[in-house]
């Protein structure tokens, strides 16, 4: 594998690096293959690395993502430099092998996407405002601190307004029997009834019954964003 220090550097399909020019301090990436020649006033301040994979069913983390415009390439501002997002995180699914731009930074590893199976749930709540589609073109309005229930069978398709709580499982009620529920805040539950905080019910319906989350009332899409 080539060095930061050589002169010239073969960068083979899947790899690249961060080169920056010392007169004007910007860095560019160079992706290959390509046999790249380094210039005095040059230095690689980074790299050779791997591009980043992300295989079908599986999903990538990227800290500090680049600003990308309608026709999706990377916005650049007057000097060339990419602009980013400083403080945000994006969420990047199945594509072509990319780079990263100087500033963004990979975090964790590529990792599967969650499948919750039928009679399970994942417990989620929102992290800041944002509209989170449905199937009919529709939009559910989020609000950060809102709650809601992701039901399976599905695959789960995560989002930087979003954080899952934890993983619950359905209570099945037998005949005679029945749940007793409390209400831990104000919100509108399966059936359409408002429920006000510290308020209790009994859910009697024969079948599987996944365990109240909180607020929302509406599952997330079974496939989707």
């Amino acid at each position: 594998m080539p060095t930061i220090t050589d002169r010239i550097i073969r960068l083979t399909p899947s790899t690249y690096v961060h080169v920056c020019d010392n007169n004007t301090n910007i860095t560019r990436v160079i992706v290959g293959p390509v046999t790249f020649t380094r210039m005095d006033h040059e230095e690689i301040v980074l790299g050779p690395e791997q591009l980043v994979t992300v295989p079908k069913g599986s999903y990538a983390l990227v800290s500090n993502p680049a600003v990308r415009g309608d026709d999706g390439q990377v916005v650049r501002d007057a000097s060339g430099q990419p602009k980013l997002k400083h403080g945000d995180k994006e969420v990047r699914f199945a594509q072509e092998p990319f780079p990263l731009y100087p500033g963004e930074s990979l975090v964790g590893k590529v990792a599967p996407l969650e499948v919750a199976n039928p009679n399970e749930a994942l417990h989620l709540r929102a992290t800041r405002d944002f509209a989170q589609p449905i199937d009919d073109g529709a939009a559910i309005e989020r609000r950060a601190g809102d709650e809601w229930l992701f039901e399976g069978p599905g695959t789960f398709y995560p989002r930087v307004e979003v954080e899952k709580v934890k993983s619950v499982k359905a209570t099945g009620i037998m005949p005679n029997q029945a749940l007793r529920l409390r209400a831990r805040r104000e919100f509108v539950d399966r059936y359409g009834a408002t429920r006000q905080t510290g308020e209790e019910w009994l859910v009697k319906e024969s079948q599987l019954k996944t365990e109240a989350a909180g607020s929302g009332g509406k599952k997330g899409r079974k496939k989707g964003r």
